[in-house]
């Protein structure tokens, strides 16, 4: 037997797993303004964020990737573990 949908007398619906247990309900989304571009940027003003152009503009100038610093920086169990061996 697979997923279920059942009616209640309430017209609400009740969704069942193949092993007969409810699925959780889903909470309702999130209201969203009508002029959500607008309440977005007035959040950011208030909150100090400049978002332009060139927000998203790396500041990379194509070097070589550091793999040791890479991973130091990203990982930070790896500082823990003791010097990297080279090999």
């Amino acid at each position: 037997m697979g997923y279920t949908v059942e009616r209640r007398s309430d017209g609400s619906l009740r969704f069942g797993r193949p092993d007969g247990r409810a699925l959780p309900e889903v909470p309702a989304p999130a209201p969203v303004p009508a002029d959500a571009v607008g309440t977005l940027r007035a959040r950011h003003v208030a909150q100090g964020l400049a978002v332009d152009a060139r927000t998203l503009r790396p500041n990379w100038l194509g070097e070589k990737l550091d793999l040791g610093w890479a991973i130091d920086v990203l990982h930070p169990l790896a500082q823990k573990a003791g010097p990297r061996q080279s090999g």
